[in-house]
Formats: structure tokens, sequence, C-alpha cells
């Protein structure tokens, strides 16, 4: 590992929340209560105890179908922006970070939404980009099938055009509330966007004024080719699942290389791999710890969850068997199913062992240790270029959450590599990221405000 205690280098660290936590057993383990997922109180917990370690942020995952997981593991069942308009409420400096469509929304109804809780909560709003690679999610919206994959990306690129648009209709100087002359707005600020494209035709202009971030903060997680390079156009952090530092390198040195073809310097976008550590005070307790969530595995479940990742029915494949033909492509989520296959074959790994691997983090790094050794491992990520953070997913909530606070947290503030309090107000200025200036004058005809 490289060290270089002069730079001023932090790392970002953002909790990603998952009701009882991210192991797939981990609703069975005697200090989980799998019925606290259905309330608030929960994630007020857990919110609270992320912002006590002065993480940057919280993240919700979300789908828009009920996956065919739930008769053998928990589920987040609340909408994101609407339990994370309720966090709000209750935290003052982590950001906030919710999922959100860009095939199964319009653009107006969530730029409003999102403004709405960056409004709400002083400016910690976050939005993680997400196309929605599921067969069972476009049923519920009267598609036959899920739109092909660049089909997806094509749709999300005008989404997020017109969003930012439509966030740039009202100048931030727009609202005077000037009570002597009677003018509240000045609607020489606030004008129509008359956008007409191949998805969407929207007048404009929003009915909120202008975000407190300019803009919420733009998150984006897919890693295919597509994905990195809408990544690259668009996104400001960019959560990610890589097994190996090598890999996790490569990924970090293509998706920075990108920025330059838009205008982008590599430091306006942040690389957060996920890593699901399993914490024990010694190494032998950590081992204990991730033993006990393995033996609590239902085979039933993972052969699900596997089959989702790879987009492949294997409820008959041999659990002792190496992985059946899955072919070398999907029109789902294809940079895990490239991961997963290429683990399973990197590691000659059985059906049954390749779901103990991905039970932990479903593709993202697990790592059983000792504080000071999950320290390392972030911190050799952080130093030799594979990384700028991390997207923290504790097995158990709340516990594995209270573990990395208050045992892995203490240790990267005495190595220098996170903070010990707040840079400022904003979820952009605790991620290090500028404020987007209004482009509306520019683009957009003035004076057309209803």
């Amino acid at each position: 590992m490289t060290t270089n205690d002069s730079s001023p280098r932090q790392l970002h660290l953002n909790a990603f929340i998952m009701a009882t936590g991210h192991h797939e057993a981990a609703w069975r383990h005697p200090h989980v209560d799998p019925r606290a997922a259905l309330t608030l109180q929960h994630y007020v917990e857990i919110a609270r105890t992320a912002e006590r370690g002065r993480l940057d942020s919280i993240f919700l995952a979300d789908g828009v179908a009920l996956h065919g997981n739930v008769k053998h593991n928990t589920h987040s069942a609340f909408e994101p922006l609407t339990l994370l308009s309720a966090l709000a409420a209750t935290t003052e400096h982590v950001g906030l970070i919710a999922t959100a469509s860009t095939t199964y929304n319009h653009p107006y109804t969530l730029a409003r939404a999102f403004a709405s809780l960056d409004h709400l909560s002083g400016g910690r709003a976050g939005w993680n980009i997400v196309t929605s690679a599921g067969q069972d999610e476009a049923r519920n919206f009267g598609l036959p099938s899920r739109p092909d994959h660049d089909d997806r990306y094509a749709r999300a690129t005008e989404f997020v055009q017109v969003a930012r648009a439509l966030w740039d209709s009202f100048d931030d100087e727009a609202v005077l509330a000037d009570k002597a002359s009677g003018i509240y707005a000045d609607t020489e600020r606030i004008s129509a966007i008359g956008h007409v494209g191949e998805h969407f035709s929207i007048r404009g202009p929003l009915n909120i004024r202008r975000p407190v971030q300019g803009h919420p903060l733009l998150v984006q997680a897919g890693s295919s080719e597509a994905g990195r390079e809408y990544a690259a156009r668009f996104a400001e952090a960019v959560f990610t699942a890589q097994q190996t530092l090598q890999d996790g390198q490569e990924f970090y040195a293509d998706l920075k290389r990108r920025l330059a073809t838009y205008g982008r310097r590599p430091d306006e976008l942040l690389v957060l791999p996920g890593i699901s550590p399993v914490i024990g005070r010694t190494e032998s307790e950590a081992r204990d710890r991730e033993a006990e969530l393995t033996a609590l595995i239902s085979p039933a479940h993972g052969l699900a969850q596997l089959s989702a990742m790879l987009d492949t029915r294997l409820s008959e494949a041999d659990l002792d068997g190496p992985l059946p033909d899955v072919g070398t492509a999907t029109e789902g989520n294809q940079s895990r199913f490239t991961l997963v296959t290429e683990l399973a074959r990197r590691e000659s790994l059985t059906v049954r062992q390749l779901i103990e691997r991905l039970a932990g983090g479903r593709g993202h790094r697990v790592f059983a240790g000792t504080p000071a050794q999950v320290a390392d491992e972030i911190q050799e990520w952080f130093e030799d270029g594979a990384a700028d953070g991390f997207n923290v997913m504790p097995p158990t909530l709340p516990g594995g959450l209270d573990d990395f606070v208050d045992l892995v947290v203490p240790e990267l503030q005495r190595r220098g590599l996170f903070r010990t309090e707040y840079e400022g107000s904003t979820l952009r200025e605790n991620y290090g990221l500028a404020r987007p200036a209004s482009r509306r004058t520019a683009t957009y005809p003035k004076g057309n405000a209803a």
C-alpha cells in the first residue's frame, strides 16, 4: 500500500441502507428485528448513526416491483423519496440519496419531487439514476417486456437533460418576496423550457423554485459500456461493484479518462465502490460472525437471487455443480452479469459457493476483519487509485452500521483519511462538488412563465 500522509485528499463515505442489512440472511440473525424495517424509527436510528459518524450520505435503493425474494427475505417497502423526506426532519447534516427510475417516471414529477426534498432538507438531496432492468417492473407499467438496454439509456439521457432544464427554469434570484412593492417573484427570471424530444414534450417551467444545491447531486450505478458513458456525461458520484483491487483500478481509471470528452475534470466525479464489512474486535470474531451469517442462508432464496442477477432461471441447478451455461450477455443488468459470471469462472466456484459469496453484497466486495484491517482495505483502494471513498453496506442493521461508525470511522480519522466534522451544510459541499450555475438564461427564452 502507498501512503502519503501530507495529502489533503479525504475519503467520502456513504451508508447504503437496505431493510435489515445487506446480507441476505440478516433478518434471521438473533440481533436483528425483521419487523423493524417497516417502521420509521428504524431508519431514523440508522440515519442518526450515519450522521454521528460524519458520513457524507445515506442511500436507499429501490425497484418498482415486488421481486421474488419475500418468501425467504425482508425487503425495503418504503418509497425512497417519501422516507427520506421524513428523515430530513430528524437529521441536520447527512445527505439523502434516493433511487428513482427514468424508465417508469416522468421528468416533470420527478424533478419536482427532488427539488422538494432538496428544499425540505436544506440542500441534502441526491438522485441515484436507474433505468430499471427487471421484466417484472415492465409488466407493472403495462409493458409486455422491458425496453432493451440501449433504449433505456437513450430515454435516461433525455430524462436527465430535461430534469436539469426544469431545475434551471427558475433563476436563483427569481423569488423576491418584496412586501413593500407587492412583488413576490420576478417572472422575467422564470421561463418555460419548451422541450420537444423523442420521449418527452414538456413546456415548463417547474412549479417550485430552483433547488438549494442548484441541482440535487446526481448519482449513477451502471458499469456497462453504456452505463460508464452515461456516468461520464452526467454523474457526480458513481456506486460501483468491484471484486479486486485491479478491477477497481481499471474501472476508476477508465471512468475518469472518459470525463474529458464531456469537458469535465476528474475531480468532478467521485467513484465509490461497495464494501460490506463484517467487523469483529479480533480477526477470529470477525470470521465467526461471517460464518454465523453464512449458516443462515436459504439455498432457495440464493438461487432466486442468482437467477435475477443472471437473468436466467436456475431453480433446477445442481448446488454442488458448476454454474450452468447462462450465455454471454443480457438485456438486464449487464455489468452485474459480467461480474458474477467472471467470479464463478475465475475461482471455479460451485453454485452453492457462488451463492455464499454473493449473499453478503450481491457482487460487492465483502470483507471480514478487525477495524484496523477494514481500514487497511479502504485505505489501500483509496490511495492506490481504485476509489474516492466507499459505499458502505452493513451486513446487518442497525448493528452493522454501529460497528462501522464506532470502530472503523475513528481508525480512519486517526489516519487523517476522514473528516471529524462536516465541511458544509449541503451534500454537494460535503462531497467537495461545485454548485451548478443556472444555464437557463443562456439556453431558454425568457418571459414565458404563466
